[in-house]
């Protein structure tokens, strides 16, 4: 009979405490901050969220420090941008929902609405100016997303979707959606597509987190005005997809 392997066992143990750390310290940093930010809405807009994006900041800070997760960013000069725009990602996990709020310039994004009365976090996120919708009734969302997103982007605001609707494992990606870019289209405002593996060390719906280095491609910007949508959306698609392709080599 072989010997047990003792340094997978302690690995794993060290998986497990590091995860239970996590989840104990961003649901502290969740019930501290939160309570900042909603104080905050008597403030203007971007000081309630600089406190946003000072508590995604201590999640990821927390995530390394219990879990070892890092990342890396690659064309992060693409972000130097005059204007507001559209971002297109594929989603794998909560991780990039946390992450762009603090790497990307202010934004807003698509949220159930549903998410919004979640005690602390989500009462905060509700003075954020999310897009909230209903994912039941898909045509009152796009609806809602185009008007909406189209305000934010006037604003100054980024608009960051998730495309593919749903959280995908790691080694698959679904087809985008149209409604980013149709955004994109009737605003008139460029996409920047972002492609990252965070379901590779942040898996989705789970409770492990994995020690490692998430790597995070953004995309050169895609411009709009005077094209269709399906054009748009098959542009940024392709270029995930691509991208995808890198960081898996």
């Amino acid at each position: 009979m072989p010997p047990p392997n003792i340094s997978s066992q302690n690995n794993n143990i060290r998986i497990y405490l590091g995860s239970a750390a996590f989840l104990t310290g961003s649901i502290i940093a969740t019930i501290v901050i939160s309570p900042i930010i909603l104080i905050a809405a008597i403030f203007p807009f971007p000081v309630r969220y600089n406190c946003a994006r000072a508590w995604a900041g201590t999640v990821l800070k927390i995530a390394e420090l219990c879990c070892g997760i890092s990342y890396e960013v690659e064309g992060l000069e693409q972000l130097n941008t005059d204007s507001a725009v559209i971002v297109l990602s594929n989603h794998q996990s909560a991780w990039e929902t946390i992450a762009f709020r603090y790497l990307l310039p202010p934004q807003t994004s698509l949220f159930k609405q549903s998410l919004l009365w979640i005690p602390f976090w989500g009462w905060a996120m509700a003075t954020l100016k999310p897009i909230a919708i209903d994912r039941n009734s898909k045509n009152s969302a796009l609806r809602k997303l185009i008007s909406r997103g189209t305000e934010a982007l006037k604003e100054g605001l980024w608009v960051v979707v998730f495309p593919e609707g749903t959280r995908m494992p790691v080694d698959k990606m679904g087809s985008f959606s149209a409604g980013g870019a149709m955004l994109a289209q009737k605003s008139g405002y460029p996409v920047i597509p972002i492609a990252h593996n965070a379901g590779k060390f942040w898996p989705r719906y789970s409770f492990l987190k994995y020690p490692g280095t998430i790597r995070v491609k953004i995309g050169p910007p895609i411009a709009s005005k005077g094209r269709k949508s399906a054009d748009i959306n098959k542009e940024a698609e392709d270029w995930v997809i691509q991208a995808m392709r890198e960081i898996s080599q």
